[in-house]
């Protein structure tokens, strides 16, 4: 089965920036659609990016010209730099993988256990 790992989450002030990454394990087709989702309580969840297998990215209004999402095939790792950040970016962020296309929607069949990212005023 596929594994995906995410760490880089923390607390940071309003304004700041974290790296997360995902690493993913446990298959052998190298080509994956993934993607970042991030759910935070009494809030929907919400796609916030997307790269496909040759990586076109997507992402949500809320968050183009702060985050960027990107891949590196040599170390299966999918990364997600988010810059100038707010706290409405608060939330737990989910990397989620699939062989088939889910873009910034739910659908995706592997999923990893989350990573908090906490912004302050």
């Amino acid at each position: 089965q596929v594994q995906l790992v995410e760490s880089g989450g923390g607390s940071v002030q309003s304004g700041g920036s974290l790296k997360l990454s995902c690493a993913a394990s446990g298959y052998t087709y190298t080509n994956l659609y993934m993607g970042w989702i991030r759910h935070a309580p009494g809030k929907e969840r919400e796609g916030v990016a997307a790269i496909d297998t040759i990586g076109t990215t997507t992402y949500a209004d809320s968050v183009k010209g702060r985050f960027t999402i990107s891949r590196d095939s040599a170390k299966n790792t999918l990364y997600l730099q988010m810059n100038s950040l707010k706290p409405e970016d608060t939330a737990m962020y989910y990397c989620a993988a699939d062989r088939w296309y889910s873009g910034l929607g739910f659908g995706y069949n592997y999923w990893g256990q989350g990573t908090q990212v906490t912004v302050s005023s």
